[in-house]
């Protein structure tokens, strides 16, 4: 009989998800607990599972619609079964697993992670099969794009039997490829998640383009079409919107204030060269911002004023006894703060793999509530992008929020002379109902102190 799966409530509170993918189409089979499709909330992309065994008998929206919690996204033709909870409402549980599943299987299940309000947890990382798109086939018969791609890429036709996984990507990808004239399924992904980037549209385009022009060269050229545009309007939604609507509520809720100080970090560099030149740490990538983020957890120690919370119902300010310390990460997607659980029990060496993976998985679009909520403090690098100095504003929640510049090589005073050292700008954001200028200024310093001079962390505790 046929069912009905509504989007559920995936454990954000968010009315709405978008549909980055969907994984299966029509006419497909299905097992459970199997990837159906990619869905962005306001903080991350997430994979849905299934919550039946059966076939696609219909997609109620396309790739790019955003559809409210409790909407009907997809309907099966399930073998013997009657509608249950997962049919009807967002939130309630999938059927349970029949008798004749074995009891371990459930047990193991069961104690793997899963999207709140339904299904049981994913038995494997395998996909649903999808059948081959007569657009993707047409494409891999175009002579002149087969010369252009590479032979690892592009493939001869398959029969008609064989199927095929829709390519992966984000909405904006898939917005490059098309005004392109790019068909994503001739791309390859460079990375290790298998998601097709804009970098990798870029770099098959120009790849393509030589070909692309001596295959048309001989065709008259088309009339130029002027466009009267002059404006592009966007939808705001995703984590833009959730980003937007975070920084409205931290910068009229919070009184904000900045504090600025400039700092001779020549030691610090000295110390990150000798320790890019230990082939002990090869396999590590230790810079400025794992100094920074060990220097940040040292001080707060000192200065609790600056890892605590106003929590304006209770009437109480509540000070942390572990810091979270959340790294601001530029995505494709907008900006997403997620964080480093208990980083003041790390070692410098073990903050910096956890802050590379962190950056990884959020870039990827994976980056999942643990690690995006229950920061306590947070950290923003603006020299990566070439800046100086900037007005980081708090994450909402948090008391302070430390900016880094670049680090330049300028004419600083060293031992009563002028020398050419390392200098940056250290920027430091915090709620003034929770901390007065002297306890941000003392805090400030205290990092500092370990930056320019990384040996005075064996002093603190």
């Amino acid at each position: 009989m046929i069912v009905e799966f509504r989007l559920p409530d995936l454990g954000e509170g968010l009315p709405e998800a978008e549909i980055v993918q969907w994984h299966v189409a029509v006419g497909d089979t299905v097992t459970l607990n199997q990837t159906i499709a990619d869905v962005e909330t306001a903080k991350a992309i997430v994979e849905l599972p299934s919550p039946y065994a059966g076939t696609v008998r219909e997609l109620r929206h396309a790739d790019g619609d955003v559809v409210a919690v409790g909407d009907v996204l997809i309907a099966f033709e399930v073998a013997g079964a009657e509608p249950d909870a997962a049919s009807a409402a967002p939130s309630a549980p999938a059927a349970p697993a029949t008798p004749a599943e074995p009891a371990a299987a459930a047990s193991e299940e069961s104690a793997q992670p899963n999207l709140v309000g339904y299904g049981a947890a994913p038995r494997g990382a395998a996909r649903p099969q999808r059948r081959a798109r007569v657009g993707a086939r047409a494409a891999a018969t175009d002579t002149a794009v087969l010369e252009a791609a590479p032979h690892d890429v592009v493939t001869a036709s398959p029969p008609d039997d064989t199927r095929h996984e829709r390519p992966r990507s984000t909405p904006p990808v898939r917005k490059l490829a098309k005004d392109l004239g790019i068909d994503l399924a001739l791309v390859e992904a460079s990375g290790a998640t298998g998601i097709i980037t804009r970098a990798d549209v870029e770099a098959f385009a120009a790849r393509t383009a030589p070909a692309e022009s001596a295959a048309t060269a001989a065709r008259p050229a088309a009339p130029r079409v002027e466009r009267g545009e002059r404006e592009t309007r966007i939808p705001i939604r995703g984590v833009r919107k959730h980003t937007a609507e975070a920084m409205v509520r931290s910068a009229f809720t919070a009184p904000h204030v900045t504090t600025f100080l400039t700092i001779d970090v020549t030691a610090t560099t000295r110390l990150l060269a000798g320790l890019k030149a230990d082939r002990r740490l090869a396999d590590h990538r230790i810079g400025i911002l794992a100094v920074a983020a060990k220097a940040v957890c040292l001080a707060l120690a000192a200065h609790p004023e600056l890892n605590s919370r106003w929590d304006e119902a209770a009437g109480e300010i509540v000070q942390y006894h572990y810091v979270n310390l959340g790294i601001a990460a530029a995505t494709e997607r907008g900006l997403v703060v997620p964080n480093v659980k208990d980083a003041d029990g790390l070692t410098l060496v073990e903050l910096s793999d956890a802050i590379g993976d962190l950056a990884e998985t959020a870039r990827a679009g994976k980056a999942g509530l643990d690690v995006l909520t229950g920061g306590t403090f947070s950290i923003t690098n603006f020299g990566v992008f070439g800046m100086d100095a900037g007005t980081p504003i708090l994450n909402p929640g948090e008391a302070g929020i430390l900016g880094l510049g670049a680090v330049r090589r300028r004419p600083w005073e060293h031992k009563g002379e002028i020398a050419l050292r390392d200098v940056l700008t250290l920027s430091l954001s915090f709620d003034h109902r929770l901390a007065d200028g002297e306890q941000g200024s003392l805090f400030l310093r205290d990092v500092a102190d370990v930056l320019g001079d990384p040996g005075r962390a064996m002093l603190l505790r």
